[in-house]
């Protein structure tokens, strides 16, 4: 993450429920990431939360976005986590709006590659997005993943776009070159 970055990832914990539900709820949210909004109960919904934070699985790691004065504003994850490729899929999400358009998802996603690249192994980062959903795709290229592919499931159509380590560490090299 670069000095001048406005959000921090930090590990999720039960404070953050609350706004996941809401924004897992949101059916706005829903459509931009090709899901069905959820309709359990708040109740039911901390249940599984709950266990989801007590017993995470090695498959998938989770992180809350939070602003530099403590606001939960999203989430990003890495998961589909498979060591034996090396690769893993990316996903994000910036749940309050008023925090849309800004560049905080592009941040989240640059601390996030990062991450993965120094304590991980693996060596290539992917993601799938919506063709129609032209900020998720603008904010991607910003942070140096290129579009591999298509993939049409369910009746959506999606875009495929991937980093590697290596293309990730010279982009960052070049980056501290120029700074």
């Amino acid at each position: 993450m670069t000095n001048d970055s406005r959000i921090t990832l930090r590990n999720k914990r039960m404070a953050d429920a609350r706004n996941d539900y809401q924004w897992q709820s949101d059916v706005e949210l829903a459509r931009l990431d090709a899901i069905t909004p959820i309709t359990c109960t708040f109740e039911e919904y901390l249940s599984d939360y709950a266990d989801e934070l007590q017993y995470p699985t090695r498959s998938r790691r989770s992180f809350a976005v939070e602003t530099l004065d403590g606001k939960h504003i999203g989430n990003c994850v890495y998961y589909n986590i498979n060591e034996g490729k090396g690769q893993a899929e990316l996903g994000v999400m910036i749940g309050n709006r008023d925090y849309w358009d800004k560049g905080y998802g592009t941040e989240a996603v640059t601390a996030l590659i990062d991450y993965i690249f120094r304590r991980t192994r693996l060596n290539r980062i992917y993601l799938k997005t919506l063709t129609s959903n032209t900020r998720a795709q603008k904010c991607f290229r910003k942070c140096n993943l290129i579009p591999c592919g298509y993939l049409d499931r369910d009746g959506h159509s999606f875009l495929l776009m991937d980093i590697r380590r290596q293309e990730w560490q010279e982009q960052q090299a070049k980056t501290r070159e120029t700074t």
